[in-house]
């Protein structure tokens, strides 16, 4: 059995998560054209250094080259992150998640606002927590995959996800009480 080409391995295994990538990379800028670099620069990163993965899971090893290459690109940028403040009504409200019914334009219509207000939300959090929310509950990576890519323990994973989970929570809160 003959081993396929470097090219031929890093398109079927790499370049099928492209979406994913860049996913994670907006989600990070907040900027569809810093996305769009960071993800060219990952792409010649992990191209540049395919010889190493030996491993199965090309989707993790990408978003981990993708998260480098963003606090790579963070701190020669400097962009401030916003500081949250402890807020104790933030921290303990409860998360509810509404049942949607898709059967008339009116409740999707509103379901599209609800959706417009999610994404400012994440938009609000703290990097930290921004970046395992959308690992998370946008891309479905297990706990150990975030883990990996972050290069954090799984139970610092989580308790950033229940943190994450809690601010967002008061943002829309917030948000919804403020419209």
């Amino acid at each position: 059995m003959t081993v396929p080409p470097k090219k031929e391995r890093y398109q079927a295994i790499v370049l099928a998560h492209m979406d994913s990538a860049f996913n994670l990379a907006f989600w990070l800028t907040r900027s569809r054209q810093d996305a769009e670099d960071i993800v060219q620069e990952a792409y010649l990163r992990a191209y540049k250094f395919f010889d190493g993965f030996h491993g199965d899971d090309g989707r993790a090893w990408l978003l981990a080259i993708v998260r480098n290459t963003f606090y790579t690109w963070h701190k020669e940028n400097r962009k401030q992150e916003p500081t949250m403040e402890f807020n104790e009504e933030w921290h303990s409200h409860q998360e509810a998640g509404p049942n949607h019914a898709f059967d008339n334009p009116e409740v999707l219509l509103m379901y599209k606002d609800d959706e417009r207000l999610l994404q400012q939300a994440i938009e609000k959090l703290p990097l930290e927590f921004r970046e395992v929310i959308v690992l998370r509950e946008l891309e479905d990576l297990s706990y150990k995959q975030i883990a990996s890519i972050a290069g954090i323990p799984v139970g610092t994973v989580m308790s950033r996800l229940g943190r994450g989970r809690r601010l967002l929570a008061g943002i829309l809160t917030s948000m919804l009480r403020d419209a």
